[in-house]
Order: structure tokens, then sequence, then C-alpha cells
């Protein structure tokens, strides 16, 4: 993520990691493959948040760099990683802008999560393509967005109807759920050094309580508490009623959940090597 996400993000923080849904763990078994990650590479998780790509890289290569503008974000990251007994991430405070200023070294992937939406993408990719190493890749990857062959939740419009009806003092107008930029990444890609576009998908369900569903709404930027101020126990007071009113048969809410990925590599023929 970048600056102009930084202060919605903050709050965020104590839901983000509790709360977003995990990337299926397909996707690190096919980049160990694709990769032949042994512990020996280095990669570099650019906008790594809470950690959600970094701690499970970390088990495949010898260091992940994983850098974050949020300093929340990156304190949360440790805790995760101390807890769960994670070593070998180099966690710095920084964003796309610094990204050469950092001094990250050679690293075979480039990694970057839903944080690609918000940086200037064009010259981002340029600067990887000074540091990663021949045959390494950039691999975007997401979960949980909307696709249209995937049916929404029942759930949630009523979510949708409570979250427009608190917008927030401090939202701003481009932070909702359909802010994303108007060109695909794959076009931004196919004008860049890794223009060899690999897209792959895995699909799945998960589970949630109200509570579950109530704290994922406060990991977006759009219905942070940051975002929602003095809103906040308003919302989630009907929230809560709203999706208690639905009265699911086991009182979980179910929705399929997509994790993607989109590797991109150069052509075959121009590997140059990083300084």
């Amino acid at each position: 993520m970048e600056s102009s996400g930084r202060g919605l993000f903050a709050s965020t923080v104590p839901y983000y990691a509790r709360f977003r849904p995990a990337y299926d763990h397909r996707l690190f078994t096919l980049l160990g493959t694709r990769f032949a990650l042994d512990g020996t590479q280095r990669v570099l998780d650019l906008g790594a948040g809470t950690g959600a790509l970094t701690l499970p890289l970390a088990a495949l290569v010898r260091e992940v760099v994983a850098v974050d503008p949020e300093p929340a974000m990156l304190a949360e990251g440790r805790q995760l990683a101390t807890e769960t007994g994670v070593d070998g991430i180099d966690w710095r405070q920084g964003d796309s802008y610094t990204l050469l200023d950092l001094h990250v070294g050679p690293v075979l992937l480039a990694v970057m999560g839903a944080s690609f939406h918000w940086m200037d993408r064009e010259p981002v990719l340029q600067d990887l393509d000074t540091l990663i190493e021949p045959g390494g890749a950039v691999v975007l990857a997401t979960c949980g967005a909307r696709h249209e062959d995937l049916d929404p939740p029942s759930w949630l419009p009523v979510v949708e109807e409570i979250r427009n009806r608190y917008p927030g003092p401090n939202r701003r107008p481009d932070s909702g759920p359909g802010a994303y930029p108007d060109v695909r990444h794959e076009s931004v890609l196919l004008r860049s050094p890794f223009p060899r576009i690999e897209a792959l998908h895995w699909d799945r369900t998960v589970r949630r309580s109200v509570d579950e569903v109530v704290g994922l709404q406060l990991s977006y930027s759009f219905t942070s508490p940051a975002a929602l101020g003095p809103n906040r126990p308003a919302f989630e007071h009907d929230l809560r009623q709203a999706l208690t009113a639905l009265r699911p048969q086991d009182g979980l809410f179910e929705e399929r959940i997509r994790t993607e990925a989109v590797i991109a590599r150069r052509p075959e023929r121009e590997e140059p090597s990083p300084p």
C-alpha cells in the first residue's frame, strides 16, 4: 500500500490478519514447485501488510524482505512471525517510491498482494526489473475479490446496505470496494519488462461467525475504524443485528473465496542480471 491509504489502513491492523481470508495453500505449493524454492532464495514482498504472503513464503526460502509503509502493519507482522516461530524475514518500512533506496539486493521473486493497485505500477515494474534475478518473476496475488462466475454470498446485500448507511466522516470518496485502477494489471504487465503472463486461481469455501463477518468489514479501508469515526459503534450494532436476523442454520455465513495469482516473467531471451 502507498502513503495515500496509510491513515485508514493503520486502524485496520487489529482486524487485518485475524479476519481477512488467508491465501490458498496451493498458491505457495505452486510457487515452490515452479521456482524450485529450496530454502536458498531471497524474495521481496512489497506492500507486505501483516505478512499474509510473507509468512508462508518464509518457510520456502532463505529470506523474505517484507516492505510496508505502515509501522503498525510491520509490528503486527513481526508479532505473528514470533508467535508462529517463523524466521528469515527482514521487515522494512518503505514503499514503492522508496524501493531502490532500501537497497534490497537481488531477489528471485517480487510478490505483491492487493497493494499493487495502490502503486504507480509502471515505474514500480521498471524498478523491479533491476532487482529480480534471471529466471525470476513478479507475482501478483489476490484473495477474496468478487467474480462474476462465483455466486456472491447471500449475506452480502445486508452488509452493503449497512455499509452505505454509514459512509463515515473520514471516508475518502475513492476508498470504496470498487476503488481500483481502470487499467487492468495484465495490461500494465504486457507493457512492462515482464510481459510473459500466466494467470491461475484456486477456489474454496470459508465459513464465518457474526463476529468474523463484522471483523472482516473493519479490516477494509472503506469501513475501517478510522473511516467510520464516531459512527463505528452504530455501524457495528446495526450490522450485527442485521446478520443475526438472517439466522443461518448453523449460525455461520458461507462464502466462496478465490485466490488468484498472476505470474509475470521477462521475455525468454531477455533476462538481464541485476547489479
